[in-house]
């Protein structure tokens, strides 16, 4: 069986050397105030090796950010601006330091229509910008988009183009379009090397566009697939996207369960997008499709984008997996305000499963400053003679779980780990208790006046015993199950049976996710999960001087 074969470089980071200096900083910032300063803009291109230049001089008046390619008049096959596009999303992402979250879309939709804007479904802007004085085209946008502000021309004199210098000059059956074309991914956090792939799949789609999103059954081997997005958000992200920078295509962005999903059943199938690392699943697509006596698709591969963020665990190229490790030690969502809880105490509830690390990550907050409660340590001085859980437990479980007069634990633990109606009967006399004493040290910490002082409180509990209500926020450790399970068996001399049913009594990684206002994974070495909690702290500690400057402002 033959394949046919369409293969896209995709350009790595230039060194910029072609920076032209006819944009002045001044220049630009005497266009631009206070008063318009814009959060959503659009950037009309009229100059690629301007384009570094205008990128760094807008980046800090803009917080997402549009780009209209302004392309000559004369008609160009448009699959021949893919290489200038990629290259301007690499450049784009290597130049705005200054804005690490500033979101920038290319616009496919004109270049097919012909610089005509009227299917254009953009988000609000607010200020268009342009790297040359092309005022027909400025003024036809503003009009068409509701821009109530003029365009800012960052370089008046220029009034030249040089994209067709840039052009990918290939043979013109290597630029052809499709009527239908088809691609999948995980597209969790849609980053740099989505927009590319996806976008390399529009320009070459003229009437329909599928897209596979792999479900939860397909990302379980996926580093901290806890943390991936649920497939109905990353679909109705993908879509948004893609209706943004084109929305002359039909969308179809399904769900696939499989490699594979409609493409080995879809008659009408032209083409396929796939990266380097997934070009064997294309083969084997049309593979399928040979056997159900389908049309094979032409295949178009594009290569990977080199990630130039090696720090700690991440993959070489520019992947998802990487965003979900920056996400450790960072904030998932906002803590909700309790009434009840001390305003000069910040009492954060670290939890996680057995061998996860959270007695390591305790120790890593105490040496930065925190003040920390070990529950578990509590627990053990509640159980001994004479205090308030000991007699209770023997009634229930019987003397047998003593040696020595003591409660053996380990002893304890083979009965209720291996029963759930025991376990849930030692919880309902030993929880409520625990709770007491906690809140009874909580409230004899001594507190120094103007000062907030951050209480660390580890248990394993927290969120099974409800005491979510009783913490600021909840910070969890993750780690992979398997990992989880060798750590038992070696640390506290268990089958892996006995490991796992001590796991199984307790909550999984996505529904500590679910609860959890920052997570960290201790599956890397110790120094990488030490930077987590270095990023964790500095952001709370930053947080809650701001606080203290609010309230002050506010006497």
């Amino acid at each position: 069986m033959q394949m046919r074969f369409v293969i896209f470089d995709i350009v790595q980071s230039s060194s910029h050397e072609y920076i032209v200096n006819r944009l002045n900083p001044s220049f630009l910032n005497k266009r631009i105030n206070k008063q318009n300063m814009a959060s959503t803009g659009l950037l009309v291109i009229s100059n690629f090796k301007q384009t570094p230049q205008t990128l760094k001089a807008i980046e800090k008046y803009v917080h997402s950010l549009y780009v209209h390619i302004n392309v000559p008049g004369s008609a160009t096959p448009v699959p021949s601006w893919g290489r200038f596009i990629s290259q301007l999303y690499v450049d784009g992402a290597t130049l705005l330091t200054s804005c690490e979250k500033l979101n920038m879309n290319i616009l496919v939709g004109p270049l097919k229509q012909q610089g005509t804007f009227d299917s254009l479904r953009l988000k609000p802007i607010d200020m268009i910008f342009s790297d040359a004085r092309c005022t027909e085209v400025c003024e036809q946008l503003r009009q068409q988009l509701q821009i109530e502000k003029p365009p800012i021309y960052l370089a008046d004199d220029v009034v030249v183009t040089d994209l067709c210098e840039h052009q990918q000059s290939k043979p013109l059956d290597k630029l052809q379009v499709y009527e239908n074309v088809v691609l999948g991914g995980t597209f969790d956090r849609i980053h740099l090397g989505h927009k590319i792939f996806l976008t390399q799949a529009v320009l070459r789609a003229c009437r329909r566009l599928v897209v596979g999103v792999t479900t939860q059954k397909m990302t379980k081997s996926k580093i901290l697939n806890e943390l991936i997005l649920p497939v109905e958000q990353r679909i109705s992200e993908l879509r948004e996207f893609l209706q943004e920078i084109d929305s002359t295509l039909h969308y179809e962005i399904v769900p696939i369960d499989d490699p594979y999903g409609p493409t080995n059943s879809d008659p009408n199938m032209d083409m396929i997008v796939v990266s380097s690392e997934t070009l064997r699943g294309g083969e084997k697509i049309n593979e399928i499709r040979a056997k159900n006596n389908l049309k094979l698709l032409d295949i178009y591969c594009i290569d990977l984008v080199e990630n130039s963020d090696r720090k700690g665990p991440k993959e070489s190229k520019i992947s998802s997996s990487n965003a979900r490790i920056d996400l450790l030690g960072t904030r998932l969502r906002q803590p909700e305000y309790h009434k009840n809880l001390p305003s000069e105490i910040y009492i954060i509830g670290l939890t996680g499963n057995i061998a996860s690390g959270k007695s390591k990550m305790t120790q890593r907050f105490q040496s930065l400053g925190a003040t920390v409660m070990d529950c578990d340590k509590i627990a053990h001085e509640i159980y001994e003679p004479g205090q308030v859980c000991y007699d209770k437990i023997i009634q229930h479980f019987g003397r047998s779980i003593l040696d020595n007069g003591r409660i053996d634990r380990p002893k304890l633990g083979t009965i209720v780990f291996s029963n759930p109606k025991e376990l849930e009967r030692l919880n309902d006399i030993v929880w409520p208790e625990l709770l007491k004493e906690v809140k009874r040290r909580i409230q004899g910490l001594p507190i120094i006046p103007g000062e907030i002082k951050i209480v660390i409180l580890e248990a394993a509990v927290l969120l099974k015993a409800g005491w979510d209500k009783e913490v600021h926020e909840v910070w969890s450790m993750l780690v992979p199950l398997d990992e989880a399970i060798r750590r038992v068996v070696a640390r506290n001399n268990l089958t892996e049976t006995a490991a796992r049913d001590r796991l199984a009594s307790q909550l999984t990684n996505k529904e500590l996710v679910a609860r959890s206002h920052v997570v960290f994974s201790s599956q890397w070495e110790p120094e990488f999960t030490q930077k987590q909690a270095e990023k964790a702290w500095n952001m709370l500690k930053e947080e809650l001087q701001q606080k203290q400057l609010q309230t002050k402002h506010n006497l």
